[in-house]
């Protein structure tokens, strides 16, 4: 579906009433926003219902929110939970369980919902208001009526006083009033109330608007305008179109801190984006916001319209489980850093190390052994968003090895076509199949379509690779481009173990702190009698088979452990070039890099 984005500038006196557009007579919901004390972190809602004379309706809360898999139970952000029948009376109503109320409504037309939603969390998946400004995301504050999902909807803001600006995909219907076709359109698209900057350009006479929310650095504003605008132009340019009319950047500034989540968030014609205020004065940190940015752009078409079929419509009440994230945000992972070499954002040696990087990222994650792309996809519920200290060594993410198989499928493409074709192929023919039929994928058509566009057939590697937890054979497709993966030993002796100054925070699986009981949270007294702060410096003294005496304090008490030193299960992963690479190998490098 495509909708009018907007970025609105309202200029709003509390002296004056809020001039409202009247809801057509079709609409059957509708919903006031306001926020009259930003200070205590409360949103405040009303929405009005058209009852058609039932006795009772039910009003639900969403559990989670659309892009984030995780149970995130947002009624426990609401309070003060009211209803009132077409006279202004206060009506029935009772709690029925943990995001379900119930209204009685006892025969009248219309009923009006109040209640407060308590916003204190900064990320782009949660809400979060204070005296500076307002953000939400919709499911977090907005409510539904089960059967009025699929209807037509308005949205009145009524912003703080001392703020001006309303950023939004949502579609303008009047002075400060917004319509979507349905509920899903309602709650998918986030809103930033407050004083930001708004910045734009258009692209392919497509307006796209920025929100700069915070204080923040960048040094050449015409310069991030151009590079974010090249980000929009080689996105749309693997797909040949792009789905919206106008596009809505919300970006937010925050120090690095534990009480933000940065990342970013997708949605259907926008996004929202945290990062730090001077990320941009930086090399690492001006591509780290292009190759951000350029993930969730990519979603405009990889979750948002392209998605594994489990993906929508929503269950906003329970999980909803997909082996298929791997895709979803692993190619998508892929592509985030491919549309910048598209660009030249990313040089060539750099774009080769990044591919080296995310392979030693997964090679040396103890859990790929344990769990599969598929099982990682499918516990995104239960484990991705509640990682502890034994992640690592019993999980693999979704997001990295999805990344680096889009990789190899696109290495593979490359070689079996003579660099004819490339994963770009995949994607337009599975926009093409969405356009046609406006459905979801399953794991076959997915793999159908990239054996469509390579001759090859993937039932193994799709059983061993992303079904099984086999290691990839990396060489198989770098060779196409005349490149090979080169593996080296870490020769440091180390305990296995990361510390957080003398605390153990983690125990590598297979490591010797793993396997002879070093604890996370055990404190280390001394090895040796050797202080923490020299330990490498000891370690390097030592060789394989050596035994250290590790002293830690474990629940109060002092323990001694004789700990034999084994050798590092690190890996050091690098790609370098092969001898004398054929003509096609060489050719099909620079089409792969874009080199021609």
């Amino acid at each position: 579906m495509i909708l009018m984005g907007f970025i609105a500038l309202l200029s709003c006196k509390a002296a004056k009433p809020i001039v409202q557009t009247k809801p057509k007579e079709d609409v059957k919901i509708s919903y006031k926003l306001s926020m009259p004390e930003p200070q205590t972190h409360y949103f405040e809602v009303e929405m009005e219902i058209n009852s058609a004379g039932k006795d009772s309706i039910l009003v639900k809360m969403p559990v989670w929110a659309p892009g984030s898999y995780l149970i995130r139970e947002f009624a426990r952000n609401v309070d003060s939970f009211k209803a009132f029948n077409s006279n202004n009376e206060e009506t029935d109503s009772y709690k029925k369980n943990k995001n379900t109320w119930v209204v009685k409504s006892k025969g009248s037309n219309k009923v009006k919902i109040s209640y407060a939603v308590y916003a204190n969390e900064i990320s782009v998946r949660t809400s979060f208001i204070d005296a500076d400004h307002g953000y939400l995301n919709g499911t977090s504050v907005f409510m539904y009526v089960p059967e009025y999902k699929n209807e037509a909807t308005t949205l009145t803001i009524i912003p703080f006083e001392k703020w001006k600006t309303i950023s939004t995909g949502l579609e303008k219907n009047g002075l400060n009033q917004f319509k979507a076709s349905n509920y899903d359109i309602l709650v998918d698209s986030p809103i930033e109330i407050g004083n930001q900057k708004v910045l734009s350009f258009d692209m392919n006479s497509i307006k796209h608007n920025v929100a700069m929310v915070g204080n923040f650095i960048i040094p050449d504003e015409n310069q991030f305008i151009a590079d974010l605008k090249k980000v929009t132009e080689n996105s749309t340019k693997i797909f040949n179109e792009n789905p919206c009319k106008e596009y809505t950047f919300i970006v937010q500034h925050y120090p690095s801190s534990p009480l933000v989540s940065g990342g970013g968030l997708e949605h259907l014609n926008s996004t929202t984006l945290i990062t730090r205020p001077d990320a941009y004065t930086t090399a690492r940190g001006y591509r780290g916001f292009m190759s951000l940015a350029a993930h969730e752009y990519f979603h405009l078409w990889n979750v948002k319209r392209i998605r594994p079929v489990e993906l929508g419509p929503f269950d906003y009440e329970n999980e909803n489980y997909t082996s298929m994230l791997w895709v979803a945000e692993g190619f998508t992972s892929f592509y985030q850093d491919m549309i910048l070499r598209k660009g030249n954002q990313i040089t060539e040696s750099d774009y080769v190390d990044l591919m080296a990087a995310e392979i030693n990222t997964i090679e040396n994650q103890p859990g790929s052994k344990i769990q599969s792309v598929a099982e990682s996809s499918k516990d995104a519920w239960i484990k991705y968003y509640r990682q502890n200290e034994n992640s690592r060594n019993s999980t693999i993410s979704y997001y990295d090895k999805g990344g680096v198989i889009g990789m190899m499928m696109n290495l593979m493409i490359i070689g079996k076509s003579n660099g004819q074709k490339n994963l770009d192929n995949v994607y337009q023919l599975l926009w093409k199949n969405f356009e046609n039929n406006g459905k979801g994928y399953t794991e076959t058509e997915f793999k159908n379509a990239i054996e469509t566009v390579s001759g090859e057939n993937l039932n193994q590697f799709f059983k061993e690779n992303i079904n099984g937890i086999k290691p990839i054979d990396y060489n198989y497709f770098l060779n196409f481009v005349g490149l090979k993966l080169t593996a080296k030993a870490n020769e440091n002796i180390t305990l296995g173990v990361s510390l957080n100054g003398s605390k153990i925070t983690s125990v590598i699986r297979n490591s010797a702190g793993f396997k002879y009981g070093l604890n996370v949270n055990d404190e280390i007294q001394d090895i040796d009698g050797k202080t923490v702060d020299k330990l490498a410096d000891y370690l390097k003294t030592k060789k394989i088979g050596d035994e250290v005496v590790v002293n830690v304090k474990r629940f109060g008490q002092i323990r001694s452990i004789n700990l034999p030193l084994s050798p590092n299960t690190m890996i050091d992963y690098k790609i370098e070039k092969i001898e004398n690479p054929s003509n096609i190998q060489t050719d099909n490098y620079k089409k792969w890099l874009f080199l021609d």
